[in-house]
């Protein structure tokens, strides 16, 4: 078994995730910490970031120097030699209000099973909790089931999400809405995502002034609806633990990625919400650079 990538989770009301609560939904909660998997090849224990297969002198804050000590994880995957554990190993990204004792742990979140090259499924919670159960593994806990949902339900759901959060600190970063009979109109299986902290810019958008693209500049308009102080957080957050601490030298990158990712993952909602008749990428990147030093003003 070779490494391979987590699925994207959608924004919900993405076209990617269109019809996804339409039947039984599981909701879980979103933890803050980075993207990991385990898996077994030729009996050895594998571990992998969101991007790679990891190794013990090139690690991605401590995880594989985490796994290969963890007996119980070595002891599932001799036993399901073609499963994949995706999880969240929590460390400290932009959500602080974790437990103590809830740091430096790998909370299981799907688990994988591959019966060939590009054949494999995603196993329905009902099932791998019980796997998981019997070597007393980590895993995160869906909040509420939910049949044929609602937008409004699914908010609802935010701050219910309370999971690993210190008593009194509020709510965690989002929540993820699972249907595991769910292939979207490519054919593919994808999850939807629900983030507290986009939710409040967008719904300050709704309930206040509304944004018209018509009565400004296009690009002014997708950089404040689209390019969010959570993108942005996340972003940074996501540079420090990759690199062991902040330097001058990753402004290129933190613009750059975040650039990358209004594009990539917010293009068809941009696209569908505004309908622009044309863009100029070179005004949206010129004032997505202003926002992002506005919002990271201690690093510029």
């Amino acid at each position: 078994m070779e490494f391979k990538k987590y699925m994207h989770i959608e924004k919900f009301g993405n076209q990617e995730v269109e019809g996804i609560e339409v039947g039984e939904t599981y909701i879980f909660p979103k933890i803050d910490g980075t993207n990991a998997s385990v898996w077994m090849n030729d009996g050895w224990t594998c571990a992998g970031s969101r991007n790679r297969e990891l190794a013990i002198d090139n690690d991605n804050a401590g995880f594989m120097n985490y796994i290969i000590n963890d007996n119980k994880i070595k002891a599932y995957l001799t036993e399901h030699p073609n499963h994949k554990l995706f999880g969240e190993w929590l460390v400290p990204h932009s959500l602080k209000t974790y437990r103590q004792d809830a740091w430096r742990k790998f909370y299981v979140f799907d688990v994988m099973v591959e019966h060939g090259e590009n054949d494999f499924e995603y196993l329905p919670y009902s099932v791998y909790s019980e796997f998981l159960n019997k070597y007393e593994l980590d895993y995160i806990q869906p909040i509420a089931r939910i049949r044929n949902g609602s937008y409004d339900q699914f908010i609802k759901q935010l701050e219910k999400n309370v999971f690993l959060i210190e008593d009194g600190k509020g709510s965690g970063e989002g929540i993820v809405i699972k249907r595991y009979d769910f292939k979207n109109v490519y054919g593919r299986t994808v999850w939807a995502k629900i983030i507290k902290t986009e939710f409040k810019e967008l719904h300050g958008h709704t309930m206040g002034a509304p944004v018209m693209a018509g009565k400004k500049m296009i690009e002014e308009s997708i950089v404040e609806q689209f390019c969010t102080e959570a993108l942005i957080e996340k972003t940074y957050a996501k540079i420090i633990n990759a690199e062991g601490g902040w330097s001058s030298k990753y402004i290129p990158r933190l613009i750059e990625t975040v650039y990358h990712d209004l594009i990539t993952e917010e293009m068809w909602a941009i696209l569908k919400k505004l309908k622009p008749k044309s863009i100029n990428f070179q005004t949206l990147k010129s004032i997505m650079t202003t926002k992002i030093k506005e919002v990271k003003q201690e690093v510029f």
